[in-house]
């Protein structure tokens, strides 16, 4: 969430930025809420040092009449105000969690659409033949027992193509620890306190992409970002330890609500995959120069695998609550002769870490709220997709030269 304070300082910016994301807000309402609670609060601490007073003034002997009736009269005073005050910061905390991050000067404005191209790299292929067709022919996936199993959009991964995924897990994997990633296992459910806190909060409740568990305060997470978020929750980290960096491997699961008109064949966009996170703890002056690292990491892991791409800088109404600067890593699919989206790395600031408490501890005692980040080292249902496309010749798979150390050092699957 965003602090109260600059939201009161920067009113227009913060609304102007919510709509401009897409998120229907009412600042105007929220600082309402902001008046009155304060208003109340102030109110009770009066009538409370009231209350003390009078108290004592009863004490060593028999109270006066009045001073009984007093106290009677601030008790119930107290107890409307009390109540009246949990209704309003109900409201209030609700409305400000509701507010998403504002957003860097040079993120484009509007629909995804509007979003700019940073660079481009590698040699834009053309004719292959679709991955799914491609890897049903050679009993690669089965989508049918997948259904059967689990439901539409489920799906096993065989032979070949499960070789593939786990070389491309040891490959990402190793690439993260050379750029000082420590290797986490994280739990693939989390509590709503988790969920909400990282900023998995939709625009609308039609939109919510999560599978929850009925009857438990536990969701499936739809990124490994989730519980890496939660890790240091309620924690102070002293400066000199940060940045912390992190990458954590697990499921992802999505119900993948809102998906309509998108590219949806095969497993491009499924309920359940595998994915590499990255994910880094900072100082705010760190921020901005750790987001250019995390991309550059994305970078080399799809020239190292020699599949073409486009680095956008992703515009305001494609952009999710927690982030302030967004990347998007695209990739040339030959099958269909335009980019598809490949993965993300977002600078969220300190909006992630005031939602669970994770602070900062400079030298000189300070404490503060610090920044987060997150970036896809490989998502691997979507990278099959991308190495299937730009490496098959004929009826072969070309293995990329980085994964041949992680099958064997066979060269075509």
């Amino acid at each position: 969430m965003l602090d109260i304070k600059f939201i009161r300082e920067n009113a227009e910016l913060v609304e102007r930025s919510a709509k401009d994301k897409g998120y229907d807000v009412d600042i105007k309402k929220l600082l309402t809420l902001d008046v009155q609670r304060r208003q109340l609060t102030s109110e009770i601490d009066s009538l409370r040092e009231r209350r003390n007073l009078v108290a004592a003034r009863m004490k060593g002997g028999k109270p006066e009449v009045k001073l009984v009736e007093e106290g009677k009269n601030i008790k119930t005073e107290l107890a409307g105000l009390e109540a009246k005050l949990i209704q309003v910061s109900n409201q209030f905390d609700e409305l400000l969690k509701s507010v998403p991050n504002i957003m860097a000067p040079d993120v484009p404005i509007g629909g995804e659409e509007n979003s700019t191209t940073v660079r481009e790299w590698g040699e834009k292929k053309t004719g292959a033949v679709d991955h799914l067709d491609f890897a049903i022919k050679r009993d690669w996936v089965d989508f049918e027992r997948g259904a059967k199993v689990a439901g539409a959009k489920f799906y096993y991964l065989k032979n070949g193509l499960a070789e593939l995924q786990a070389a491309l897990y040891q490959y990402g994997l190793r690439k993260v620890s050379q750029h000082g990633f420590g290797f986490m296992d994280v739990p693939y459910m989390v509590n709503a306190r988790t969920m909400t806190g990282t900023g998995f909060a939709p625009r609308s409740s039609d939109q919510s992409d999560e599978y929850a568990i009925e009857g438990e305060d536990l969701q499936l997470i739809a990124t490994a970002e989730i519980p890496l978020t939660g890790y240091h929750a309620d924690e102070i980290i002293d400066e000199a330890k940060l940045p912390l960096l992190y990458a954590g491997y697990s499921p992802c699961f999505r119900r993948e609500a809102g998906a309509a008109g998108k590219h949806t064949r095969g497993l491009f966009r499924v309920h359940q995959f595998n994915k590499l996170e990255m994910y880094a703890f900072c100082t705010p002056e760190q921020s901005a120069e750790i987001h250019e690292r995390i991309l550059a990491i994305e970078e080399e892991v799809w020239q190292e695998l020699g599949i073409a791409y486009r680095v956008i800088n992703n515009a305001s109404g494609d952009m999710g609550a927690p982030a302030y600067k967004k990347y998007d890593i695209e990739y040339w699919s030959p099958v269909d002769g335009t980019y598809r989206e490949l993965t993300s790395c977002s600078n969220c600031t300190d909006y992630q870490a005031r939602n669970l408490n994770i602070r900062v501890r400079r030298s000189d005692g300070r404490v503060e709220i610090l920044h987060t980040l997150n970036g896809t080292a490989v998502s691997l249902a979507r990278t099959l997709v991308t190495i299937i496309e730009n490496h098959q010749d004929g009826e072969k798979l070309i293995v990329p030269k980085v994964l041949r150390p992680y099958l064997d050092d066979r060269d075509i699957l």
